[in-house]
Formats: structure tokens, C-alpha cells, sequence
């Protein structure tokens, strides 16, 4: 059957990089995925699966993953109608300073990007909007955020699932769900760029803290405790950037939160339950290759917190286990020895 579009390029192959090739390529005749390792490059051309990040789920034939540019010039770049960059918060700035003039010849030929980055940099304390706006001022109305409930493995099982993607511009994001519109996946508009980036960054750190009241035997009653306390913390944050509350209370905000604590499939809750077993958080992130955005957003949280005032227990007691060696059990009795305040102030 024909395809609506013509070619998607989503920039890295992780899983969800990965997994939002697979919508794509419910609606595109090419998805190209342009990856750095030759391994995952080999695995997807000659396997169909990214046996390194999503091993054993079969990817569509119309995906195809490239390393080198030459190939993507040759033979797609004059068909492109969307860019995805599946780049962690870090990798943002050293990718598209090496790629600057490629990219704004893309948006000078108006073709929308949709940046899935959910952290914060921990230099700059920058969100990825600020980041990539610093690069093409000219042209933040082609550059949109996805951020949702959305684990990458339910996605490739065509799990229903419904996420955010905001931007400035009604025209592109109404493009851009289009694009993305399938019976098992949605992506709704939103203006509220800060709240939705907030909201997914933010929401790592606290699921790294569910991982860890997890892995030290609290339970249902804990679990909600941290959420519903999170979520405060997480609007006051959302204060300082001018966000929208009820932009928390979403997709991007709660829904992703509730998804990421009590869900297996979490990279940050897998990571705190390392932690409560006792594993230091280098040890575990030197063993693996998939990036745990919440463990550096957890500095950002901690150095915005002490820049602006901001009242963020939770956030603050997460650094101390991560980045002082606190012990977790110690953490937590002291959140609970702290005076009780009106719950709404």
C-alpha cells in the first residue's frame, strides 16, 4: 500500500529512537535511522532488529539504518519531510554543532524535527528547547518536543499509547501529528514547550527515587507518597521556567511519571533499584550502553534548586545518595523527619 509521506530521518537508534521509526514506518516509505555503532547498523540491515537496545522484536522493511551521510545524500535527502533526533540531553550540542549546516538547510526548506530528549544539561541547566533554539534561532517554529507515557517495547507492540508533542507553531504540530497518527498511537498538541520538557525531564529523577523506595522494601503507601509529593516539587520548578501547572498534571507530567514508577520497563527505576541493592551509580552506568537521563538531570534538578530557591526535598535528597554517597534508608528518614507544613503551600 502507498505511503502518506515520502522519507523520515531519525537521528540515533536507541529504543526510542527506534521505536518511534516504527510508527513512522506506518506512514512513510523510508524510515533511515542514522546510527554511530556498526553493530546496531549490521543488526538492523541484515536482522530487522536492534538486538542491542530492542532485541528479539522485528522491525518493518521499509526501516533502514545508515552510519555514513554520503548514503543519505545519494539517495534520500531530497524526499525528506521530517527529522526525529532521538540525541540524549548531551548529546545535543556536540551533534548539531557538527552538523550545523546540514540541518538549517533543512529547516530553510521548512521540514519539521521532533527532538525526543527528556533531561536537562547539567553545564548549562538547560532544557533541549534551549539548546537546539540556540543553534536556529531562526526556525523554532519547525522545532517541536515529544514527551508521554511511552515505553519504547510497548510501542513496538503496538500497545495504544498517547504522548505530547509541543512547539510553537499550530500549522507544524498539527503536520507532525499527522505524521505520527496511527490506530495504536497518538501524539496531542501542545503550546507549553517548558511544561512539557520539565515534566519529562523532572519525571527520570523521581522515577530514579521510585526505583530506589522500591528496592528498599517500601511499598503502595510510599510509592504514592513520593508521586503526589513529586509532582509539588516538580511545580515549583515549573514556576521558575514559567511553565503551565496543569501542563504537569498531563502526559508529559503525570502520566509519564506514573508510567516510569510503577512500570518495569524503566531505565531510571532499574537504576535506583541498583542503587538500594548497593551498586555505585558509575559502576552501573560504565556496564551499560543505554543512558540514564535522570542520573545528570539529578544534578541540573539539584543546581536549579540552589540557583533559584526552589523547595525540592525529594530532588535534593536524590543528589545527596547520588552524587555524596548519602545512604538511601538515611535519606528518607530524614525527608520524614521534616516538620509538617499545609499540604497546599
Amino acid at each position: 500500500m502507498r505511503k502518506e509521506y515520502k522519507t523520515a530521518l531519525v537521528v540515533g537508534a536507541g529504543a526510542f529512537g527506534t521505536s518511534l521509526a516504527s510508527i513512522l514506518a506506518n506512514k512513510f516509505e523510508h524510515v533511515i535511522l542514522k546510527v554511530r555503532s556498526e553493530d546496531v547498523c549490521t543488526a538492523i540491515n541484515k536482522d530487522r532488529e536492534n538486538s542491542v537496545y530492542l532485541p528479539g522484536i522485528k522491525l518493518a522493511s521499509n526501516i533502514q539504518a545508515i552510519i555514513d551521510w554520503d548514503e543519505f545524500d545519494a539517495n534520500y535527502e531530497n524526499t525528506l519531510e521530517l527529522i526525529v533526533s532521538g540525541l540524549p540531553t548531551v548529546g545535543i550540542a556536540p551533534f548539531f554543532e557538527e552538523n550545523y549546516d546540514r540541518f538549517l538547510k533543512y529547516f530553510e526548506r521548512q521540514i519539521p524535527l521532533i527532538s525526543l530528549s527528556k533531561g536537562i544539561d547539567p553545564k548549562t541547566l538547560e532544557l533541549s528547547d534551549d539548546l537546539l533554539f540556540d543553534f536556529y534561532p531562526q526556525h523554532k517554529e519547525f522545532i517541536t518536543f515529544l514527551s508521554g507515557p511511552s515505553f519504547a517495547k510497548e510501542i513496538m507492540e503496538e500497545q495504544i499509547t498517547l504522548v505530547t508533542v509541543a512547539g510553537r507553531s499550530r500549522k507544524v504540530l498539527g503536520q507532525i501529528s499527522s505524521m505520527l497518527d496511527t490506530e495504536y498511537f497518538k501524539a496531542l498538541p501542545n503550546y507549553d514547550v517548558k511544561g512539557v520538557l520539565l515534566g519529562g525531564a523532572l519525571k527520570n529523577v523521581l522515577a530514579i527515587a521510585g526505583g530506589i523506595i522500591e528496592g528498599l522494601g517500601y511499598n503502595h503507601n510510599t510509592r504514592a507518597a513520593m508521586i503526589t509529593r513529586g509532582i509539588v516539587e516538580m511545580l515549583r520548578f515549573g514556576k521558575v521556567f514559567n511553565a503551565r501547572p496543569e501542563t504537569f498534571y498531563g502526559l508529559s507530567g503525570m502520566g509519564d511519571l506514573i508510567l516510569t514508577t510503577t512500570g518495569g520497563l524503566s531505565r531510571n527505576k532499574q537504576f535506583g533499584l541498583e542503587i538500594a541493592a548497593g551498586r555505585s551509580p558509575l559502576e552501573i552506568i560504565n556496564s551499560q550502553r543505554t543512558v540514564v537521563e535522570g542520573y545528570k538531570t539529578t544534578m541540573a534538578a539539584h543546581l536549579i534548586s540552589e540557583k533559584y530557591e526552589i523547595r525540592a526535598r525529594i530532588f535534593n535528597g536524590l543528589y545527596e545518595v547520588l552524587y555524596n554517597e548519602h545512604d538511601p534508608k538515611d535519606v528518607v528518614s530524614l525527608l520524614m523527619k521534616t516538620p509538617a507544613k499545609f499540604e497546599i503551600e
